[in-house]
């Protein structure tokens, strides 16, 4: 549907005015219930939830808890998980920034990545400081630290996270050359499923997602990217990430937990609450109901009851 047309679907107008503050009497819950509608196609049941895209719009609403905020904060993370798991697990910081000008390149080494702490989208990878385009990456970075992330999904954990720039060490495994994120699904600590991202910077290419159970077994689904022409290798560390994610999220009713596999060790990526923001659909549509059977939802949120 073009932009056009979608100027006469009241869904898509409300989302679009009140993403930019100018929606009067807007609230969470009535921002979720229609954007959801915008990008699933129905409207959520959010008095009795059952998939999980369902559950996970119920969760941003009605549980919220301060230290989720610490949990989502790119750089605040690494202390959080760090006193789980120990800090061997954690990818070295290099430097930690209010503004992209504040950045003193010269402290850093030829080869780092630069991200921001309250997004998913400012990320700059630098394998060569020699060559780095520093003007594009100022745009780039600056006009991430100016986006309100929470603002376009609501989801509540990142509304008050300080706006910075990290600079982390550079990560690649020799074995598939490149850094490949595999992703623990978790439910009050029972990890039941995960998903390895694969073909994420490849020029010309799209990413690609491929899910398996805890057995290893490829699961018959695909999920806002297609699977992989050759289904990737178990990778060397999946039971120790496995277990590590258990214990990252275990009095979590939902989390995400990311690891990244680097020449044989685990490294933490980051705990994501909402996979998609909820708002991706599963095909076949069967499995949006099976994930979310796997989350128990608690009776009540941090400021929130049902």
């Amino acid at each position: 549907m073009t932009h056009m047309f979608r100027f006469f679907d009241p869904d898509y107008l409300y989302v679009f005015f009140a993403a930019r503050g100018l929606m009067p009497f807007d609230t969470d819950e009535k921002y979720l219930y229609h954007k959801f509608k915008t990008r699933m196609g129905y409207y959520p049941d959010l008095a009795n939830p059952k998939t999980f895209n369902e559950k996970l719009q119920w969760l941003k609403l009605y549980d919220r808890k301060p230290e989720y905020t610490k949990m989502v904060d790119k750089y605040a993370v690494k202390e959080y998980v760090a006193d789980k798991i120990g800090k061997q697990y954690i990818i070295p910081t290099l430097g930690v920034w209010d503004r992209f000008e504040d950045i003193d390149f010269d402290t850093l080494p030829n080869k780092f990545v630069l991200k921001c702490t309250h997004d998913s989208g400012g990320l700059v990878i630098v394998r060569d400081k020699t060559k780095l385009d520093k003007s594009k990456a100022k745009k780039k970075l600056s006009k991430s630290l100016r986006t309100n992330y929470y603002r376009f999904g609501r989801e509540w954990p990142y509304k008050d996270v300080q706006p910075r720039i990290i600079a982390e060490k550079y990560m690649e495994d020799k074995n598939t050359e490149e850094l490949r994120d595999y992703k623990f699904f978790v439910f009050n600590g029972v990890v039941k499923a995960m998903f390895i991202a694969t073909d994420r910077f490849k020029k010309g290419d799209e990413t690609k997602f491929d899910f398996f159970d805890m057995e290893y077994r490829h699961l018959p689904l695909t999920n806002g990217h297609p699977n992989s022409n050759v289904i990737p290798k178990k990778p060397e560390t999946f039971m120790e990430m496995k277990q590590l994610a258990s214990k990252i999220a275990e009095n979590l009713p939902n989390a995400r937990v990311d690891f990244y596999e680097v020449n044989g060790r685990s490294y933490f990526g980051e705990i994501t609450f909402y996979h998609w923001s909820g708002m991706t659909p599963f095909e076949p549509q069967e499995w949006d109901r099976k994930f979310g059977d796997w989350i128990t939802l608690p009776k009540g949120g941090g400021y929130f009851e049902r």
